[in-house]
């Protein structure tokens, strides 16, 4: 029996079962392409104590966080722009300066700590994973190559460390251990301090049917709704609520610590509350209809590979995206069905996509090769490939998406 990774509670509904499936940022080389890969069930359920929708745990987190982790931030442009915005909105909202200090957990590659040095503002960054900290370091920023969590959060604050501003975008969902990582922010922020944390909204994530942004490195599928109680529990208070457009749908939670409550509680709280309670997030009937949807997404995609082959279509791939590969391996895709997958960062191209075995390439490929479909597996950076690979209507070649249903564009 499983037991809630923030209450304890043992009482959950099904939320989504998608079989077995590798970690989806596990590329494969020429040498591990041959050996039996791991495959863990994605199965995804959620406490009905405290409405925290979490994965079954079946590897540590250093399986999916490992030295050769290869996700780096600054390959979308989209992200980079996201990233300089939320700097320069930050640094008017709550006067950072030369005498502030700025930190974020999971810096990646410093995608965003790159615009707060640029501005003349003291920052440092925590990130566990050895290439993308290296990528960091090469732009000039201070790295702690560590896991983050209380301990950590601590022995910095020890150190002189505290921050007026942390920033921890797409890295809640993470963490296997969701207390002792959020009881690290209240101790490393300063009195006065904010941290902010974006992540994938749960209602967006159901209503949407993006039900591919399900994979193991998300050991939770958060809400406001979840995340409150989780930051009260742990020295924090939300204290103000926004929404972005990226990953689908996300939230951008404002926390301070709850000893000092040091920033006024906005409207925008009770509001987004509101649109959680007017959804029924706190009724297990929310939760029940992913699964169908899922599975219509699977059954709709696999006929249109099914198609394109019997027509004699070539069909390729742009995205070497985890969620992309939640759908591949969900669907039973292989290299027979999709010839290559079209990816920018030289860290992932000569692999092969972890379950699907189907080969990353870089873009030239796809200029040399011109498949008739190109399939986007990161669905929510459409409009930045289509831009950038606009081209391939010289060969009369069209773009496909498959979630939230299956498109073939024009």
């Amino acid at each position: 029996m499983i037991s809630c990774r923030h209450c304890g509670g043992t009482a959950f509904v099904p939320f989504l079962d998608l079989g077995r499936a590798p970690p989806s940022n596990s590329y494969l080389d020429a040498e591990t392409l041959s050996q039996p890969e791991k495959l863990y069930p994605l199965v995804i359920s959620t406490c009905t104590e405290c409405w925290l929708t979490q994965t079954e745990d079946f590897a540590d987190r250093e399986e999916f966080f490992s030295d050769d982790y290869a996700y780096f931030s600054s390959f979308s442009k989209t992200w980079l722009e996201h990233a300089q915005t939320y700097v320069a909105d930050m640094q008017t909202r709550f006067g950072l300066g030369a005498d502030s200090m700025v930190a974020e957990i999971a810096a990646n590659d410093g995608y965003l700590l790159q615009y707060v040095k640029a501005l003349g503002i003291p920052c440092y960054g925590v990130e566990p994973t050895h290439g993308t900290a290296e990528a960091a370091r090469a732009k000039g920023i201070d790295i702690v190559e560590e896991f983050f969590g209380r301990e950590l959060g601590e022995k910095l604050a020890g150190e002189g460390r505290q921050a007026d501003l942390i920033a921890a975008n797409n890295v809640l969902a993470h963490v296997p251990d969701i207390n002792d990582f959020v009881a690290g922010f209240s101790a490393l922020l300063k009195p006065a301090g904010v941290a902010t944390f974006e992540f994938p909204h749960l209602y967006e994530m159901v209503r949407g049917n993006q039900f591919d942004t399900a994979y193991h490195e998300h050991y939770s599928y958060l809400s406001l709704l979840a995340v409150e109680p989780i930051f009260a529990a742990n020295g924090l208070t939300v204290f103000d609520v926004g929404t972005t457009p990226h990953h689908g749908g996300s939230l951008r939670i404002y926390a301070c610590r709850s000893d000092v409550c040091a920033h006024q509680l906005t409207p925008a709280v009770e509001a987004m509350r509101e649109t959680e309670r007017q959804a029924g997030m706190g009724s297990p009937a929310f939760y029940a209809g992913l699964q169908a949807n899922a599975e219509a997404v699977r059954d709709g995609f696999r006929s249109f590979l099914n198609e394109a082959r019997a027509a004699g279509l070539k069909v390729a791939a742009y995205g070497a995206a985890a969620k992309g590969n939640t759908l591949l391996n969900f669907a039973g895709v292989d290299a027979g069905d999709i010839a290559f997958v079209v990816d920018r960062n030289p860290a992932k191209q000569g692999h092969y996509m972890p379950g699907s075995h189907i080969p990353i390439v870089g873009e030239d490929r796809l200029v040399s090769d011109q498949p008739d479909r190109v399939v986007i597996l990161p669905w929510n950076i459409e409009t930045e490939i289509r831009t950038q690979l606009s081209y391939i209507s010289d060969w009369d070649g069209r773009f496909v998406t498959a979630v939230p249903k299956l498109r073939v564009l024009s």
